[in-house]
């Protein structure tokens, strides 16, 4: 048996950012390791400049996903003044770029959302964890910052309602919150549930034990905080099972 803290993610948007190039910004259907360390990171009030605390809850959990409903693809459309390059300075602050209006140009980017997405995740810890998983419950229920799904413009729609049980895999863990409603006290509304994919998608780090599922196939994420500071991000290799129907 393993321990694991379990949780779901919901909200009308959620962003998920892949490796981010120019004027596109990506996102993937699940959530990225580096996005759930800063939802932890903000319940235990890590700060992103806490390099060391950073490395340390990096080196701590590891995480299990299962997509229960991808949602609807959301692309927001953006025009972003930027201005020329000077030789002799750097800008120093956003006021100082707008100052000069002749020398702004305009440049267009994309940004992707996922719309009315539901995940359950699975949170194990490793022998170096800075936190219990008991703690780290404690702390999501009542964060210091405020977490949100991805961006700071993506807030959850409801409580994370996280639970420390023991399950004989991850599988187990990750299936153990497929009954519930998204609102407890609603259980017969229509609006309470929420359509489940037809393909069930999990993700796990392939360093987890004790899947008690094949590996359909596995890939690559840039998504290992390096520095949050310096915004750099390492490979990690997951695993993924697909699953038809119901599991």
């Amino acid at each position: 048996m393993h321990s694991y803290l379990v949780l779901r993610l919901y909200g009308p948007m959620a962003s998920w950012g892949e490796v981010a190039v120019g004027e596109q910004r990506p996102g993937a259907p699940h959530p990225s390791r580096s996005a759930l360390l800063g939802l932890l990171g903000a319940a235990l009030g890590i700060r992103r400049d806490d390099e060391a605390g950073q490395q340390a809850l990096g080196a701590g959990y590891r995480f299990g996903i299962k997509l229960l409903s991808a949602g609807l693809p959301l692309r927001d459309y953006h025009t972003v003044q930027w201005p020329d390059l000077p030789k002799k300075f750097s800008y120093a602050t956003r006021r100082q770029e707008m100052r000069a209006p002749d020398r702004l140009n305009t440049i267009l980017t994309s940004r992707d959302y996922r719309c009315d997405s539901l995940y359950t995740v699975a949170i194990e810890a490793t022998a170096d964890a800075a936190y219990d998983l008991a703690a780290l419950g404690a702390a999501i229920e009542r964060p210091v910052f405020v977490p949100y799904l991805g961006r700071k413009s993506c807030p959850l729609a409801l409580p994370l309602n996280p639970r420390l049980e023991s399950f004989p895999s991850l599988k187990a863990a990750l299936d153990s919150r497929d009954d519930e409603t998204l609102i407890p006290e609603d259980r017969h509304h229509q609006s309470a549930c929420l359509r489940p994919d037809r393909l069930t998608r999990y993700y796990w780090d392939a360093r987890m034990d004790s899947a008690g599922m094949p590996v359909t196939l596995r890939q690559t994420r840039h998504d290992e905080p390096l520095s949050r500071r310096r915004w750099q991000f390492d490979t990690r290799q997951e695993n993924v099972y697909l699953a038809e129907g119901r599991q």
